[in-house]
C-alpha cells in the first residue's frame, strides 16, 4: 500500500484517463444519458433527482453506518483503523472503487479532509457519487494549498493550533474521514448517531 500524502504532496497518480476531461465509462454514460433524454425514456429533472439521491442519501448512508459503528464500537474502531477495507466489507460494502480503503480520523487537534488532485478517486460504496465541487478543478486544487481558507468557505473555521491534514486520493488508495463524536452524543443510539453524520463530514469539508 502506498503511503499516505498529507498537504499535497506528490505521489505519482497513474489513472489511465488523466489526459481527457472524461474517462472513457463517464462519456459512454453521458452519450446513454443524452439518448435516454432525446428519445424521451426519461427527463433530465427525474435523471438529475436520481443523481442527487445517489449523492447525498442512498451512498452517504453507508458510510454514515461505519462512523456511527466505529463511535459505538471499541473494538470495530480499531479495526476499521487497522484495516479499513475489511472492516467497511463486515457491514457488506464492498466493490469497485471501494478497495483499499483508508480511514483517517478527525482529533480536537487534527482535522482531516480528502481530495483527488489529478481526477476525482472517491470512495462509492460508503459515499456514494462524487459531488460536483469534489471532481472541480479549483477544489482540487485550491484544498491543497489553502485548506483553511477552503474550509472556512464551507462554513468550517478551525482553531489556529488545529493541524489540517489533506490527503490525496489516488486509483489504488481511497480515504474517508471519521469525524469526532459529538459529546453531548453519548446517549444516542447507533441509527441515532449515524443520522448526524453528512456526506461532507467524511470528506473532511464539514464537522459531521
Amino acid at each position: 500500500m502506498s503511503a499516505k500524502h498529507p498537504q499535497g504532496q506528490d505521489h505519482g497518480h497513474d489513472h489511465a484517463h488523466q489526459g481527457s476531461a472524461l474517462p472513457d465509462v463517464a462519456l459512454r454514460v453521458k452519450a446513454l444519458e443524452d439518448l435516454m433524454i432525446e428519445k424521451g425514456v426519461i427527463e433530465r429533472a427525474t435523471l438529475d433527482r436520481i443523481i442527487e439521491t445517489y449523492e447525498t442519501a442512498i451512498g452517504p448512508r453507508n458510510g454514515a453506518r461505519v462512523v456511527a459503528r466505529a463511535w459505538t464500537d471499541p473494538a470495530y474502531k480499531q479495526r476499521l483503523m487497522q484495516d479499513a477495507t475489511a472492516a467497511i466489507a463486515e457491514l457488506g460494502y464492498r466493490g469497485a472503487q471501494g478497495e483499499n480503503m483508508v480511514v483517517v480520523e478527525n482529533t480536537p487537534g487534527i482535522h482531516n479532509v480528502i481530495v483527488c488532485t489529478l481526477c476525482s478517486c472517491y470512495p462509492w460504496p460508503v459515499l456514494g457519487l462524487p459531488p460536483v465541487w469534489y471532481k472541480s478543478a479549483p477544489y482540487r486544487s485550491r484544498v491543497v494549498k489553502d485548506p483553511r481558507g477552503v474550509l472556512q468557505e464551507f462554513g468550517v473555521t478551525l482553531a489556529a493550533e488545529t493541524e489540517v491534514r489533506v490527503w490525496d486520493s489516488t486509483a489504488e488508495l481511497r480515504y474517508m474521514v471519521l469525524p469526532m463524536r459529538p459529546a453531548s452524543m453519548e446517549a444516542r443510539s447507533e441509527p441515532e448517531l449515524a443520522a448526524l453524520v453528512t456526506r461532507d463530514g467524511m470528506i473532511g469539508t464539514a464537522l459531521l
